[in-house]
């Protein structure tokens, strides 16, 4: 018989524990052997990737042409990639060169490595290895630079650059190859093997603007709610930054007076949040398929080649996947940083609008190119430097309470609800050491004993 720990008992203690309970002294064998913890729950469970929205897979089916099978295989695939990717990344150190997906309902993960001497162990976690020349920190520093050129100055012609997992390199995409060439060399990046991709595409802000509601800026602009958020007592919502300034007024999509705009950033980035007043009530709802309500669980990180869906009420709901994370973009009015690249369309009035996915907040929508007759690419602001910059809480169907805690470094603290942990983060709780695998802000529910999928015991 295996006890609670997994020792094997002795006979003689087989013995007493047969005499007790025909003696019918149960009690004390139930205070010796208490009833063994229920298993830990998987990362589909945590992150409510079993149990997708009605909304979510019928959009997923259409847009990325799947059975109702097919897409609630593929959330749940997904969900699981992402906590091995996060193990693998702690496991690989400098050596890791990235993580994604790929397979319409297999989410087959591939893991990237400098060292040919960890293929086995990426593959004892079931994914795919390949092996590339450079580790994912030189890849971004080259991004970092053409940051840096981009801030100096540059053109419209090149408006948009992004590490590539896959290619094991950094693209500049730009309308014509001498202008990739003269941003490269401006960035002092020429001998680094940047890739140019020539295309037509200018992106623009979104912003004739409408989301999963419409509410308008000054009486004039009208843009999307991104995600309910708390601070404090006061609830509003997350939503894109060139949308308003601070201090504008908002009003809803029914005309009554709404809000103000609590604190705004773009360029750079682009991200807002407005504070409502007491006539409108935050919720863990985004405007769903046909108008019917999806609900947020989390706000997870995915993975590149993950499934995405996008709302807005100019063109409704929209699913792709999603391309490069940390993406740089130029648009007319500024550039702005460290945004998602996806395949999801979207035009004009769907800026602010919420990215998710499966129940998990991922972002708002910012700018794009092309229309939703004939496909596209999307950006979205991450969600979560957003609830990090400004202190903000995600609204979820778990109704969190506890406050944001305060910012912290990278040295291991104490876990806390409401805080912001990005990938690599180490904490202590109940005594115990933790490390981060996937970035996402922390739920009261959350806590790193509790959801392996979200974190490692150190």
């Amino acid at each position: 018989m295996v006890g609670r720990h997994g020792a094997v008992r002795s006979r003689a203690a087989l013995t007493a524990l047969g005499a007790l309970v025909l003696m019918g002294t149960t009690s004390a064998v139930a205070a010796e052997q208490p009833p063994a913890p229920g298993p830990l729950p998987t990362a589909a469970q945590t992150l409510g990737a079993d149990k997708p929205s009605a909304q979510v897979l019928r959009a997923l089916e259409r847009d990325l042409k799947l059975t109702p099978a097919q897409a609630a295989a593929r959330l749940v695939n997904e969900a699981e990639a992402g906590t091995r990717a996060g193990r693998l990344r702690i496991a690989l150190g400098k050596h890791f060169a990235g993580a994604w997906v790929r397979g319409a309902t297999s989410a087959e993960l591939t893991v990237a490595t400098t060292h040919a001497a960890d293929v086995p162990v990426i593959q004892a976690q079931g994914a795919k290895a390949a092996v590339v020349k450079k580790p994912l920190s030189d890849l971004e520093a080259v991004k970092e630079k053409l940051d840096a050129a981009a801030v100096r100055g540059g053109t419209r012609e090149t408006p948009v650059w992004y590490v590539d997992l896959p290619a094991n390199r950094v693209v500049v995409q730009a309308t014509k190859l001498s202008a990739a060439t003269s941003f490269i060399k401006a960035a002092g990046v020429q001998d680094q093997g940047v890739g140019v991709r020539v295309s037509a595409d200018r992106p623009r802000l979104l912003e004739d603007l409408v989301g999963g509601d419409a509410y308008y800026i000054n009486g004039t602009a009208r843009c999307s709610i991104g995600f309910s958020v708390t601070r404090g007592q006061t609830q509003g919502f997350a939503t894109a930054g060139h949308c308003g300034r601070a201090g504008a007024r908002t009003t809803g999509f029914n005309g009554a007076a709404q809000g103000t705009v609590q604190a705004s950033t773009f360029p750079v980035r682009d991200m807002a949040w407005v504070g409502v007043n007491s006539g409108w009530r935050a919720t863990a709802d985004i405007r769903g398929q046909g108008g019917q309500r999806a609900q947020v669980t989390g706000s997870v990180q995915a993975l590149v080649g993950a499934s995405v869906c996008r709302s807005g009420s100019t063109t409704g709901w929209h699913c792709g996947t999603i391309q490069q994370h940390n993406t740089s973009v130029r648009y007319p009015e500024g550039t702005i940083y460290g945004v998602t690249r996806t395949t999801v369309c979207a035009e004009p009035g769907d800026s602010g609008g919420p990215f998710v996915s499966g129940a998990q907040a991922q972002g708002v929508t910012s700018g794009g190119s092309g229309d939703c007759r004939s496909g596209g690419t999307t950006f979205y602001q991450p969600v979560n430097p957003i609830l990090s910059t400004y202190g903000l809480t995600l609204r979820t169907t778990s109704a969190q309470a506890d406050p944001p805690a305060p910012p912290q470094g990278n040295g291991t603290k104490a876990w806390a609800a409401g805080r912001v942990y990005e990938a690599g983060a180490t904490v202590t709780h109940a005594g115990v050491r933790y490390q981060c695998l996937q970035s996402h802000q922390a739920q009261g529910s959350w806590s790193p004993e509790a959801t392996p999928a979200l974190w490692q015991r150190l």
